[in-house]
């Protein structure tokens, strides 16, 4: 009996020495077989760094849900030059300076001519007097007072001249004060038929004392029209900073309008690939493109701001002909890639979404 009670004592320590185990071997493989399906199913982070750059990861779905289109970059030449100010100059007050200084001019004639008159009377009247007084002093007085006065009238019609033509190269240069003033000018008469615009181009400062005898100028339309130098520009754009000239153009365009000019700064042609302006987004005070390097990968590449064109940034390094510019969808890119990773946006009850 007592044999018997230690056996079956032994047989149930084996039975639960092998019960424990088989529950400890289970639990490692089914935490081993948890991890292995949760590493399989993680999916990749969507922002890596590949190669110094950084790589913002998004599937094609989302591409085509966030309407992200591409387009090749193709080379180009263009002569190398900066963008400058531009401002459609208002000359009515022009037009009324003119008609101004064309009174005063009919004042000047009129004056003239009766200055004229009374100084011949009054030397008329002074001869009369020495001839033994054939006249009165009093005539003659009255006479040397009107020749007198009409001296002063020609004067001050002829300050009065001087100081509307001193206005008006003080407002709108020499140039332009000419042709207002001329009896025939072809300039003034396509301007006053608005068949010609003025622009006021402003230049940088370290730009030079002669600027370009042409420079194309953007028109509201998306083309560009040649401007011709007048003269420098006495009155300066107070919100744009250096050295005013005025051009002029043959198009109508809007008084008070703002565009750019492109002004060249070499005569030597610059090759390069042009990055479009709608692909171009800010980010850190500088500018960027996005390119597809996969059919799911995009990479964010610095654009030279110095060098921006009319229809675009012209870049020389960092591109090569044939890389998908993202053309739409940049700030899609970049929202996502200056998001915090890692953090879930799922909420599994709504409700509390809202605490």
């Amino acid at each position: 009996m007592k044999f018997r009670l230690i056996f079956l004592s032994m047989l149930s320590l084996a039975l639960c020495a092998g019960a424990g185990w088989y529950i400890i071997n289970q639990a490692f493989d089914d935490s081993g077989a948890s991890t292995a399906t949760t590493a399989q199913s993680a999916p990749p982070p969507a922002v890596q760094t590949v190669n110094g750059e950084t790589v913002v990861v998004l599937s094609p779905d989302a591409q085509r849900a966030g309407h992200i289109e591409v387009a090749p970059l193709a080379a180009v030449t263009r002569q190398s030059g900066i963008s400058a100010d531009a401002t459609v100059v208002d000359l009515q007050p022009l037009f009324d300076l003119r008609n101004r200084v064309a009174s005063a001019r009919a004042d000047v004639d009129t004056f003239t001519a009766q200055a004229a008159s009374s100084r011949a009377q009054y030397e008329g009247s002074r001869t009369l007097f020495a001839d033994d007084r054939n006249i009165s002093q009093k005539s003659l007085q009255a006479a040397q007072a009107t020749m007198q006065g009409d001296a002063a009238k020609l004067q001050s019609a002829r300050v009065a001249l001087d100081g509307l033509v001193g206005t008006m190269r003080q407002q709108f240069g020499v140039a332009l004060a000419n042709a207002a003033t001329a009896p025939a000018s072809t300039l003034f008469q396509r301007l006053q038929a608005g068949q010609s615009v003025v622009l006021r181009i402003t230049l940088p400062a370290s730009f030079g004392t002669t600027p370009p005898e042409r420079i194309p100028v953007d028109t509201p339309n998306g083309g560009t029209v040649a401007a011709q130098r007048l003269s420098a520009s006495p009155l300066a754009d107070p919100a744009v900073q250096g050295t005013p000239w005025l051009y002029v153009a043959d198009t109508v365009l809007p008084a008070n309008l703002r565009t750019s000019a492109r002004v060249a700064t070499s005569s030597e042609a610059v090759s390069g690939l042009l990055i479009p302006a709608q692909a171009v987004v800010w980010y850190g005070g500088q500018t960027w493109a996005y390119v597809r390097t996969a059919h799911d990968r995009f990479a964010r590449r610095y654009v030279p701001a110095a060098n921006e064109g009319d229809h675009g940034f012209l870049a020389t390094s960092g591109f090569h002909t044939g890389d998908q510019i993202v053309t739409q969808g940049a700030q899609l890119l970049l929202s996502e890639e200056i998001k915090p990773q890692g953090i879930g946006t799922a909420c599994k009850d709504p409700p509390e979404c809202d605490d």
